[in-house]
């Protein structure tokens, strides 16, 4: 067993000594302030890398007024988080770009309803820079607890009064919807069946009225409500079937709803595409290719989206320190939605 080194750590002085320059010169380059000459800085910068000097975050955050953290907040039990690929995705792309950013990533989850206060104080409590909220149900006042904290949401909000302003980050959810119901009336199908996800968030409502904008007589018994999970797609495939068992083809509001749904469908007999035809949306990659038969999805961009949402926070935070040292107001940045395109497999 190797013993643990005794040395101790490089102090500001001794980066101080090595560059020849003033504790105060070290504490303004390391610490993020303005004022020092670029030779200093040069000069200092390597002194810190040859000691391997680590400047201490308190000090920093009361100079640059950062924390180099930001909360990622999904709006949803752990149980649901880490049994939806989605989630991974999004995680993924979050991350790599807070990384890249030197940013730490802090990960909060509301498990009911009590923990939406605890979320709320933490984030006002000054703890990171902002604030990256997505999975929002229309209910949830997580919004209202953490005013005042810069934010983005993944996927549009929907505010009821539409009086506040909020920065996003969205797929074309409607448009992704109709292309996907043109293809199936393009293969010949009639009778297709609309499984919705969690009403009370804004996609699976955009998805619905995607469906409804191509099939505007659709039968009211053509379309069950699901919940954006594989049993959530089961159930609604029974009572689907149960209702009107002629039906030939399915658009699921998500991956995970088309699955369930087609394992029902192979339960009853039918087979997939030639009695029904199934398109689902994401395209959660290995998912999909990997389903029985490969799916036919709606893709869209899902760590491209978190990606996203971390730049436009970092940008807004970004623009917000430059405003203030120059007695300035930051611009609020624009939100995004990102196209959709339809990934044809072996099911429709």
């Amino acid at each position: 067993m190797s013993e643990q080194s005794t040395e101790p750590r490089p102090t500001l002085e001794a980066v101080a000594a090595r560059a020849g320059v003033s504790r105060a010169t070290v504490s303004r380059v390391v610490n993020g302030g303005d004022g020092v000459r670029e030779p200093l800085v040069e000069r200092v910068r390597q002194a810190v890398e040859e000691l391997g000097y680590v400047p201490n975050q308190a000090a920093r955050s009361l100079v640059t007024r950062r924390h180099d953290a930001v909360a990622v907040v999904i709006a949803e039990p752990e149980t649901k988080v880490f049994a939806d690929p989605f989630f991974a995705l999004q995680l993924r792309g979050i991350s790599k770009e807070l990384t890249a950013h030197d940013s730490q990533l802090v990960l909060l989850l509301t498990e009911g309803r009590a923990d939406h206060a605890r979320v709320g104080r933490y984030l006002a409590g000054g703890h990171v820079d902002g604030a990256l909220v997505f999975s929002l149900h229309l209910d949830d006042p997580l919004p209202g607890l953490i005013h005042g904290v810069p934010t983005v949401y993944g996927g549009r909000p929907g505010w009821i009064d539409g009086s506040r302003g909020a920065v996003y980050v969205d797929c074309d959810n409607r448009g992704g919807a109709r292309e996907a119901v043109r293809h199936l009336v393009g293969l010949g199908r009639r009778r297709i069946a609309h499984i919705t996800g969690a009403l009370d968030q804004t996609s699976a409502v955009d998805r619905l009225d995607g469906f409804r904008d191509v099939m505007v007589d659709a039968d009211p018994k053509l379309i069950a409500e699901g919940d954006f999970t594989p049993g959530g797609g089961e159930r609604a495939m029974r009572e689907l079937l149960d209702r009107c068992p002629d039906l030939d083809a399915v658009f699921a509001a998500n991956d995970l709803t088309a699955v369930g749904a087609m394992r029902v469908l192979r339960e009853r007999g039918r087979r997939v595409p030639e009695d029904v035809a199934v398109v689902g949306f994401d395209d959660m990659l290995p998912f999909t290719e990997q389903a029985d038969p490969p799916l036919t999805t709606v893709r869209q961009d899902i760590e491209e989206m978190g990606r996203l949402m971390a730049r436009l926070l970092l940008r807004g935070l970004d623009r917000t320190s430059s405003a203030s040292a120059s007695g300035g107001l930051a611009g609020a940045p624009s939100s995004v939605v990102l196209p959709t395109t339809l990934v044809r497999r072996a099911s429709a």
